[in-house]
């Protein structure tokens, strides 16, 4: 899906993934692939923009619901989801849809959210009314009721239980709500004074606080644009390739992963799909590959 934002080309990411290998990669670690499946998304090109505060909402509405009926249906069904974007804004039906199964046993989720932005804008503070500078507002509760209340409950995540890593990117307003929010935001800084070993331990400690286990929203952009040039939202200064390892290393060292997505991963704007080369070796980092 790209309906939530500007640049065109993020639908595309799940193809360039694919192509990279990512199915047989895995299997290739003795994971079964259980099925290999699509959302259907509507084209932006055949569908008004009604809202300019929250642009696309009824078709964005629409396929996040369905992303967190089928997410909540494989985690009934005892597999594991793995979903590639697409804009961020899919996280608001993948969220959801991991949270719902959870809550249904009146247990909660973390969410470890890996990002060069903080995408808690809502439709009232956002500049540019693109989706997916939102999705995580949402997912606290704040901002559309239609799109805080996918699956039929807000909050999805309580914002004692989310750590947002790779931060340095933030608008105006949203500066203010998300030092208000309650949320751990783990920025450039606290990279790159203290290393990403303990970045990573702060942050699993967050998520992993009275819950049952917690979810990745990796943004590909919270990678240094040397790392990963296929991205709409670039920012430079950002996470190095193996530091990116290392959190998805730690992930995977912490068992407590239970479910990953993908987003941003632009094709149209990478070099020889070499984006989607390294995103692929980082999933496979979260799925448990090691060095040994």
């Amino acid at each position: 899906m790209d309906l939530g934002a500007s640049r065109r080309g993020t639908d595309m990411g799940p193809s360039a993934l694919r192509i990279a290998g990512l199915g047989e990669k895995i299997r290739q670690m003795g994971i079964k692939v259980g099925r290999e499946e699509d959302i259907v998304v509507p084209a932006m090109e055949t569908r008004t923009q009604e809202d300019s505060n929250a642009r696309y909402k009824p078709q964005i509405l629409a396929v996040c619901t369905e992303l967190a009926q089928r997410t909540r249906q494989i985690l009934d069904d005892g597999d594991f989801p793995l979903v590639l974007g697409g804009d961020h804004s899919i996280a608001m039906g993948t969220v959801s849809g991991v949270a719902s199964h959870f809550h249904a046993k009146n247990e909660r989720i973390g969410l470890l959210w890996f990002d060069a932005h903080g995408d808690m804008n809502t439709p009232s503070s956002s500049p540019s009314g693109n989706i997916h500078g939102m999705p995580l507002a949402h997912l606290l509760g704040e901002g559309d009721s239609d799109l805080t209340n996918i699956m039929g409950f807000a909050p999805k995540v309580r914002p004692e239980n989310v750590a947002i890593i790779g931060l340095r990117s933030i608008d105006g307003e949203e500066r203010e709500i998300i030092r208000n929010s309650g949320v751990k935001a783990l920025t450039m800084r606290d990279i790159d004074e203290r290393g990403m070993a303990s970045v990573v331990n702060e942050a699993l400690e967050v998520v992993n606080d009275g819950t049952s286990g917690f979810h990745v929203s990796f943004d590909v952009d919270g990678c240094d644009p040397e790392v990963i040039p296929g991205s709409g939202t670039l920012v430079p200064g950002g996470v190095r390739f193996r530091e990116a390892h290392l959190l998805m290393e730690y992930v995977a060292d912490s068992d407590k992963l239970c479910g990953l997505e993908i987003v941003e991963l632009n094709p149209f704007l990478d070099h020889k799909n070499v984006s989607a080369e390294r995103t692929l070796q980082l999933i496979l980092s979260a799925l448990g590959k090691s060095i040994l």
